[in-house]
């Protein structure tokens, strides 16, 4: 037998950039005048927001933003959005396309 058993697992490398913007803020929350002080702080709690979100919910949303990119408005775990999601992300595998999917559609919108 030739190639390979099973087609690789999806590999994906999420980001966070979260800490440096935090820092940022928090830097400028010192050196805040009164007024500035209520917008620095609603900035901190968004971005503290942000970085308590998993990695299956970021994927989540990149699935979803992905979907509504290619004008996908049905099901995200049905077989037009494993297409349209495949036309979107050149390289992605049927089996990497439906795992996406279905966990897109077990995280919500």
């Amino acid at each position: 037998m030739f190639g390979r058993l099973a087609p690789p697992e999806l590999n994906v490398l999420l980001l966070r950039d979260t800490d440096l913007a935090a820092r940022g803020i928090r830097q400028a929350l010192v050196e805040a005048t009164p007024e500035e002080r209520p917008g620095l702080e609603r900035a901190a709690a968004l971005v503290e927001q942000a970085a308590a979100a998993s990695d299956a919910e970021l994927l989540a949303r990149w699935v979803h933003e992905r979907l509504a990119a290619a004008g996908h408005e049905g099901p995200v775990d049905s077989v037009h959005a494993v297409k349209a999601l495949r036309a979107t992300t050149p390289g992605l595998s049927l089996r990497q396309a439906v795992r996406l999917t279905k966990d897109a559609a077990a995280h919500g919108p």
